[in-house]
């Protein structure tokens, strides 16, 4: 499944971004505001943004949001460290 937002061109262009960063930052700022509201995990909140998994707990730690840790992401680092 794949998901298309639109948004309106009067929107897009108030946006105080330039141009070429304005879809990455839409998608981290998505990803963020969902992993806060336990929408999205933290690993597909960070695949979602487009960077590593460390980038976005700096990302995550630099506003002050709580880490959500659960039993995905315990079986994940386990399974790393084991590897």
């Amino acid at each position: 499944m794949s998901i298309q937002l639109d948004i309106p061109e009067s929107i897009a262009s108030s946006l105080r971004l330039p141009p070429q960063e304005a879809n990455l930052r839409l998608l981290t700022e998505l990803a963020v505001a969902l992993y806060s509201q336990e929408i999205l995990s933290f690993g597909k909140a960070s695949e979602l943004a487009g960077c590593s998994r460390f980038a976005f707990a700096e990302l995550v730690a630099m506003r002050s949001l709580p880490r959500h840790y659960g039993e995905d992401e315990l079986a994940q680092d386990l399974a790393y460290a084991g590897g």
